[in-house]
């Protein structure tokens, strides 16, 4: 929205003071002047403001100090979108009798407040604030902007780094585009593109459409958008999209839908191979019977952020949370609160795969006019900080909005119609400030595949926080091509399961700890064994107290893990064997891999698995699996394994 749009608003006000006033209480003594000015003040009602500003002007001519006149010159002139002459007639009035109006200042603050004048704009709140019986209305508003000039004077002298980048006619054309939405890996980018449905409809634009594209980093470089196609583009307009961290999901908008609840939809589709399914209303639980729209996935996939316009919220549009269920579903939504919500409007929410890092956009917090650009971040207890202004010039006088910023938390993605672009709104990258960076982050890529067959596999994914012995992020790998994307925040230990029906479960393991830049992501094929006699899994989320067969509380997570598979596969029997490297004397590493492997055995026991079903085994150093002559490979031997004894 551009700042004339924003001063429409500001015209109701001017011209309820001006025009609603009885024509005999009129300042002026002339009648020819009065007449011409009712003569203008019908024009303006019909928004035919040449006529409007013609006759004001024989208005003013009749009586060169008829402050009516010059007030409403004002409105027909900013309503024209010009702006300075419109400045400039308030400014007469003002000359002619200062006090005569008090509420003319208000106006004339919001004017320079929205055009970026910010000093010029403090002076008149202060100006309109000197008078008493005042509107208790516009004295808040008054006050409240008075704060955001005070800000936006200090941003300015104040600068953050700031340095845009078209993403160049691979992304950008004549047209329309915004909302871009980046997978984890910043290798997939979507974005919305409006554009006639057929270049002979391009001055109609009711015959304009809103479609998805896509395009793909390669060697460095964006390829060509392509129309994402059916079942998602339709013969409707699509929009406000957002794609999951890894890849496999797409969350968007979808508004006036026969099957729809309320004006707009949120819907979701997911990735098989290289097609997409086709969508799914999220439901009645989750839509309302009012505006809903720009989605946002958490990392983990347990929580979306959306915009609503739904009752019960702290103002117009408000940022609300919903949490998928036990059973697949989407909980009722409830309004993020007062710290992040206002009685303004707030949208764009943009959770970063960190969990951690909410950026979204307000006119309701303390800003530069419009809305500005906002980052918050989540404590250990789960609550929202105070929002930060990301500062000038990322945000300015204009409006703000749909920010996403690259998994390392380095690279902010945008769209904006205030740069020379390819068209009116193109989308830019630049390089976020230190201070606004989310947490550091990588992830770990590849496919799930069938040892034997290659087939490729389906499974089940679990990263667990090893510390807590939470699980932060359950996903599962592609149906079609199993290809994954799993999110690693840094500075934590991480166990990671796979898991599918007829199959061994796999596990590894992960240590960010201390870790601030993460420059390369894991790549990591995962081979699944079919559950055949013979078949061994290495157990290494399993952990012992040094040269001790005390298992560390770390261990559970992996115990459970191993539990819930054998209470799955009930005719199973398993061994379990205790590996140790060379260290040490070889009757005391037998005694150690022994007692490790009964550790275990004894845990499944204490969890209603049978001791028929089980088989302690320890084997020393006798079986290595890697080197004894690095820490590293003297690592990898000390280590827990089940076989499949009978199936």
């Amino acid at each position: 929205m551009r700042t004339y749009f924003k001063l429409l608003i500001l015209l109701c006000f001017m011209s309820l003071g001006t025009i609603a006033q009885n024509y005999n209480k009129l300042s002026t003594k002339s009648e020819k002047a009065k007449k011409l000015y009712f003569e203008a003040s019908q024009y303006f009602d019909k928004r035919n403001n040449a006529e409007c500003i013609e006759y004001l002007n024989k208005a003013i001519k009749a009586d060169p100090d008829f402050i009516e006149a010059y007030m409403l010159m004002g409105d027909a002139f900013i309503d024209s979108r010009n702006i300075n002459k419109g400045i400039e007639a308030y400014q007469n009035a003002i000359r002619i009798s200062p006090d005569f109006f008090p509420p003319i200042y208000l106006n004339l603050g919001n004017i320079q407040f929205f055009q970026g004048n910010y000093e010029d704009a403090y002076n008149y709140y202060k100006k309109f604030l000197s008078y008493e019986r005042q509107n208790v209305s516009s004295v808040k508003k008054a006050i409240r902007n008075m704060d955001n000039c005070e800000f936006a004077m200090w941003a300015i002298k104040h600068p953050v780094p700031f340095n845009p980048v078209n993403l160049g006619d691979s992304i950008n054309t004549k047209y329309d585009e915004y909302l871009p939405a980046l997978t984890a890996d910043g290798k997939t980018l979507i974005i919305t593109r409006r554009e006639p449905k057929d270049p002979k409809f391009e001055n109609n634009v009711s015959r304009w459409s809103e479609d998805f594209f896509i395009s793909h980093l390669v060697n460095g470089s964006w390829t060509k958008t392509v129309n994402l196609g059916p079942p998602i583009n339709t013969e409707y307009n699509e929009g406000a999209q957002c794609i999951s961290p890894d890849g496999q999901y797409l969350f968007y908008t979808g508004c006036d839908r026969p099957e729809g609840y309320g004006s707009c939809d949120i819907y979701y589709s997911r990735r098989i191979g290289k097609n997409w399914s086709k969508p799914i209303n999220m439901g009645r639980n989750f839509n309302s019977p009012n505006w809903d729209s720009q989605p946002s996935i958490s990392s983990d996939g347990k929580t979306i952020y959306f915009v609503s316009s739904r009752s019960g919220g702290k103002g117009g549009m408000d940022i609300w949370t919903s949490t998928l269920q036990d059973d697949g579903s989407w909980g009722i939504p409830e309004n993020l609160g007062d710290v992040i919500n206002t009685d303004k409007d707030e949208m764009s929410p943009y959770i970063h795969p960190d969990n951690q890092t909410l950026y979204f956009c307000s006119k309701g917090h303390k800003g530069m006019g419009g809305f500005d650009l906002f980052y918050t971040r989540r404590d250990e207890n789960g609550k929202w900080g105070v929002p930060v202004n990301l500062g000038y010039p990322i945000n300015t006088n204009n409006d703000e909005s749909s920010l996403i910023v690259s998994a390392d938390g380095k690279t902010a993605y945008f769209a904006s119609d205030k740069l020379k672009g390819k068209g009116r709104i193109d989308i830019y990258s630049f390089d976020l400030y230190e201070e606004a960076r989310p947490q550091s982050l990588t992830y770990m890529n590849g496919i799930v595949f069938d040892k034997y067959s290659g087939k490729r596999l389906e499974a089940h994914f679990e990263l667990i926080d090893l510390k807590i012995g939470k699980t932060v992020i359950e996903s599962s790998s592609n149906p079609g091509d199993g290809s994954f994307l799993v999110c690693l925040p840094a500075n934590k230990n991480y166990a990671l399961n796979v898991s599918k029906d007829g199959y061994l479960f796999y596990s590894e393991n992960f240590s960010l700890k201390g870790i601030k830049d993460i420059k390369e992501p894991y790549k990591k094929d995962i081979a699944l064994q079919p559950i055949v006699v013979g078949s061994t899994v290495i157990l290494k989320n399993i952990f012992f107290e040094t040269a001790s067969y005390q298992l560390k509380d770390e261990s559970i997570t992996e115990l459970e893990k191993l539990v819930d598979f054998m209470t799955k596969n009930s005719k199973l029997k398993i061994e379990i064997s205790g590996h140790t490297d060379n260290v040490g004397d070889d009757k005391s590493n037998q005694l150690l891999s022994e007692n490790r492997a009964k550790a275990v055995v004894d845990f499944l026991i204490s969890k209603n698995i049978s001791s028929n079903r089980l088989s302690p085994k320890g084997y020393g150093k006798t079986k290595p699996v890697d080197t004894n002559d690095t820490s590293d490979g003297r690592a990898n031997n000390r280590r827990t394994e089940f076989k499949i004894i009978e199936n």
